[in-house]
């Protein structure tokens, strides 16, 4: 793993045990990195109405936007199963709004829940414009 992303790994992985997902049990968190180096993290929370559920990036990025931030370096994302998972395209969309194509998103593959390792896995790299190509912006919308 990249040396530059295990903080960002781990502080993912440890905001996952806040997630309430009683009917998926899939547990996700995201850690999302300021311009100045702060980092607000989220995790999904569901309810029994699945479109009402929210995702780790999106309480993520409202908490970093509520607090005034606007500009943001890296995300990363990790489930408790540790498979690589990526922000859906609804998060993808929603992070396009305040980021650039350049973020970078750590996807954390390392080991599961159960074998305790620390951030020092395997992730994939990707920039959101990789995940996202030609999103819709307020250019678009012009």
């Amino acid at each position: 793993m990249n040396d530059d992303a295990a903080d960002l790994i781990d502080a993912a992985r440890k905001i996952q045990s806040q997630a309430h997902v009683p009917y998926s049990e899939y547990r996700v968190g995201a850690a999302l990195e300021t311009a100045d180096g702060e980092v607000f993290v989220g995790c999904n929370l569901e309810n029994a109405n699945f479109s009402n559920s929210l995702h780790a990036e999106e309480v993520a990025i409202a908490e970093a936007v509520k607090n005034g931030h606007r500009e943001f370096t890296r995300l990363a994302v990790s489930s408790d199963r540790r498979d690589g998972v990526t922000p859906c395209g609804m998060c993808r969309q929603t992070l396009a709004e305040f980021c650039d194509d350049d973020l970078v998103v750590f996807c954390d593959e390392g080991a599961g829940e159960d074998e305790k390792e620390d951030a020092d896995g395997s992730t994939t790299v990707y920039t959101l414009g990789e995940l996202l190509p030609n999103t819709i912006s307020e250019e678009t919308l012009e």
